[in-house]
């Protein structure tokens, strides 16, 4: 009796072996596409490359240079983090006011107890035509292509053959299985329309309205076969932007963004209300917003952002509304935003300042 119970335990441990092989198998091939779920940011707004290719220069000032962080569900696992660094100038063409919009885009973004990370370098271009001189309206085209590398650490997964019964986890023990390439990656196309005015009286309502496609060539994505015909799918991107300056001293934002990739769905909303401290032109000069976005079905995300001359700051965090709430108690997580806008004032540049919409 008892050499047929430890026979019976050493089959149940050797199926638990192969089940858990095969569970990670079946997980890492069922999860291609959420693996594959571009990245996102609750302060959407301050990443324009990333919902609309044609958004790049619109914005006051000749250049634009953006640093963005995020931290999330460090209360429920290893962290999720994401970073950026964008950069964007434009360049003036003829004597409507038309111009050019150029910019790059890199990102990182590393993601559980594997360090799923994903490495990205992206370059755009946008043409942006001027329709009424006098509204600051602009009818835009975009184009954005990159490189997506993504990898993870074989040595942090652990296997079923690692456990022993009464002895537990041993990494040192082999793991008996065979591994697939830890490092694939990918060449990648979008492209975006957007259209920029502003109305009302003196001109002090500006919003802005488009539609972008990432992925158009719809990438394989896999870390197995590729003959598995695991593809990304494309991303659907709508963006939709108002800014209203009430008076000299307060204004404010309403933001939209959409995006639909496959099955997954994101829709996040909002508004900021700004307040100025209406110093002159050679004054230091700011304006302090604070607001509330919603992320559907998701997050309530608190935001405050402050505009110092050239520089913003942004800080905004996550609070779970999810059906993760019971586990992650509403923590989400935080995000962190810098961008430095500019002029290029000397002539030998071959620039000029060009005409924008207000933000």
């Amino acid at each position: 009796m008892k050499n047929a119970l430890q026979n019976m335990v050493r089959l149940l441990l050797r199926l638990r072996q192969r089940l858990s092989f095969y569970g990670l198998l079946i997980t890492v091939l069922f999860t291609q596409k959420s693996m594959a779920q571009d990245i996102h940011f609750s302060q959407f707004y301050e990443t324009e490359m990333l919902r609309n290719p044609a958004l790049i220069g619109i914005y006051n000032g000749d250049y634009r240079f953006a640093l963005m962080y995020k931290n999330q569900w460090s209360s429920i696992s290893h962290p999720f983090q994401t970073a950026t660094a964008s950069g964007e100038i434009k360049y003036y063409q003829g004597e409507h006011q038309d111009f050019w919009g150029f910019g790059l885009l890199a990102y990182v973004d590393r993601s559980g107890s594997i360090n799923l990370t994903s490495l990205s370098a992206n370059a755009a271009i946008s043409y942006n035509k001027n329709l009424n001189s006098d509204k600051g309206t602009y009818l835009s085209i975009g184009l954005m292509g990159g490189y997506l590398q993504r990898n993870y650490d074989a040595s942090k997964m652990t296997f079923g053959n690692q456990y022993q019964p009464g002895l537990g986890y041993d990494p040192s023990l082999p793991s008996g299985e065979q591994l697939s390439n830890p490092k694939v990656g990918q060449y990648d196309i979008g492209a975006g329309i957007n259209y920029t005015t502003n109305t009302g009286a003196d001109n002090k309502t500006n919003y802005n309205v488009g539609l972008a496609v990432y992925h158009l060539t719809k990438p394989e994505t896999n870390f197995f076969s590729k003959s598995a015909g695991l593809r990304q799918e494309m991303r659907w991107n709508l963006n939709f932007s108002c800014n209203w300056l009430i008076d000299e001293t307060w204004s404010t934002q309403l933001q939209n963004n959409v995006m639909l990739q496959g099955h997954y769905y994101e829709w996040i909303f909002g508004g900021l209300v700004g307040h100025t401290n209406g110093a002159s032109a050679t004054e230091n000069s700011f304006i302090f917003y604070g607001g509330l976005l919603y992320r559907f079905n998701d997050a309530i995300i608190p935001v405050v952002k402050l505009d110092y001359n050239d520089f913003t700051f942004g800080f905004s965090y996550d609070l779970n509304v999810s059906k993760l709430r019971a586990g992650s108690h509403l923590r989400g997580g935080f995000e962190l935003s810098l961008t430095k806008t500019g002029l290029l004032t000397d002539p030998n540049k071959g620039f000029t300042r060009t005409v924008c919409p207000h933000r």
